[in-house]
Protein backbone atom coordinates (compact mmCIF):
# COMPACT_ATOMS: atom_id res chain seq x y z
CA UNK A 1 0.00 0.00 0.00
CA UNK A 2 2.89 2.35 0.71
CA UNK A 3 4.28 1.76 -2.78
CA UNK A 4 0.88 2.54 -4.31
CA UNK A 5 0.61 5.73 -2.27
CA UNK A 6 4.12 6.75 -3.30
CA UNK A 7 3.35 6.04 -6.94
CA UNK A 8 0.15 8.06 -6.72
CA UNK A 9 2.04 10.96 -5.13
CA UNK A 10 4.65 10.83 -7.87
CA UNK A 11 1.95 10.82 -10.52
CA UNK A 12 0.33 13.85 -8.92
CA UNK A 13 3.58 15.82 -8.69
CA UNK A 14 4.47 14.88 -12.27
CA UNK A 15 1.06 16.10 -13.44
CA UNK A 16 1.57 19.35 -11.53
CA UNK A 17 4.98 19.81 -13.13
CA UNK A 18 3.34 19.39 -16.52
CA UNK A 19 0.80 22.22 -16.01
CA UNK A 20 0.75 24.82 -18.76
CA UNK A 21 1.58 28.39 -17.85
CA UNK A 22 -1.45 30.68 -17.85
CA UNK A 23 -0.84 34.06 -19.49
CA UNK A 24 -2.66 35.60 -16.50
CA UNK A 25 -0.18 34.10 -13.99
CA UNK A 26 1.50 36.95 -12.06
CA UNK A 27 5.01 35.96 -13.20
CA UNK A 28 3.81 35.56 -16.80
CA UNK A 29 2.22 39.02 -16.74
CA UNK A 30 5.37 40.54 -15.21
CA UNK A 31 7.49 39.12 -18.05
CA UNK A 32 4.99 39.80 -20.83
CA UNK A 33 4.55 36.08 -21.61
CA UNK A 34 2.22 35.19 -24.47
CA UNK A 35 1.53 31.63 -25.62
CA UNK A 36 1.89 32.71 -29.26
CA UNK A 37 4.75 35.07 -30.16
CA UNK A 38 2.65 36.41 -33.05
CA UNK A 39 0.65 38.30 -30.40
CA UNK A 40 3.59 40.14 -28.79
CA UNK A 41 2.92 43.86 -28.37
CA UNK A 42 6.00 45.18 -30.21
CA UNK A 43 5.35 48.71 -28.95
CA UNK A 44 5.42 47.53 -25.35
CA UNK A 45 8.37 45.18 -26.00
CA UNK A 46 10.58 46.92 -28.59
CA UNK A 47 13.36 44.33 -28.16
CA UNK A 48 11.07 41.66 -29.62
CA UNK A 49 12.02 40.56 -33.13
CA UNK A 50 10.03 38.36 -35.48
CA UNK A 51 11.17 34.76 -35.21
CA UNK A 52 11.86 34.88 -31.47
CA UNK A 53 9.94 32.28 -29.49
CA UNK A 54 10.38 29.98 -26.51
CA UNK A 55 11.65 27.12 -28.69
CA UNK A 56 14.72 29.15 -29.70
CA UNK A 57 15.32 30.71 -26.27
CA UNK A 58 18.34 29.67 -24.19
CA UNK A 59 16.05 29.13 -21.17
CA UNK A 60 13.64 26.72 -22.91
CA UNK A 61 14.00 23.16 -21.60
CA UNK A 62 11.86 21.34 -24.14
CA UNK A 63 13.34 19.21 -26.89
CA UNK A 64 13.37 20.23 -30.54
CA UNK A 65 9.92 19.58 -31.96
CA UNK A 66 8.13 19.63 -28.58
CA UNK A 67 5.00 21.78 -28.50
CA UNK A 68 5.79 22.81 -24.91
CA UNK A 69 8.56 22.54 -22.38
CA UNK A 70 9.79 23.77 -19.04
CA UNK A 71 11.33 27.14 -18.30
CA UNK A 72 13.23 27.95 -15.10
CA UNK A 73 11.47 31.32 -14.92
CA UNK A 74 8.12 29.57 -14.45
CA UNK A 75 8.89 26.72 -12.04
CA UNK A 76 6.51 23.78 -12.26
CA UNK A 77 4.87 25.07 -15.44
CA UNK A 78 5.39 24.51 -19.14
CA UNK A 79 5.50 27.24 -21.76
CA UNK A 80 4.46 26.77 -25.36
CA UNK A 81 7.28 26.43 -27.87
CA UNK A 82 5.55 29.15 -29.92
CA UNK A 83 5.38 31.48 -26.90
CA UNK A 84 7.56 34.43 -25.93
CA UNK A 85 8.46 36.56 -22.90
CA UNK A 86 10.66 39.58 -22.29
CA UNK A 87 13.43 37.37 -20.83
CA UNK A 88 14.01 35.75 -24.25
CA UNK A 89 17.72 35.07 -24.83
CA UNK A 90 19.22 33.67 -28.02
CA UNK A 91 20.07 29.98 -27.78
CA UNK A 92 23.77 29.38 -28.30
Amino acid sequence: MTVAASTAALGTSAAFAQAMLDEKDAQAVALGYVADAKRVDAKKFPKFAAGQNCANCALYQGKAGDKAGGCPLFAGKQVTAAGWCSAWAKKA
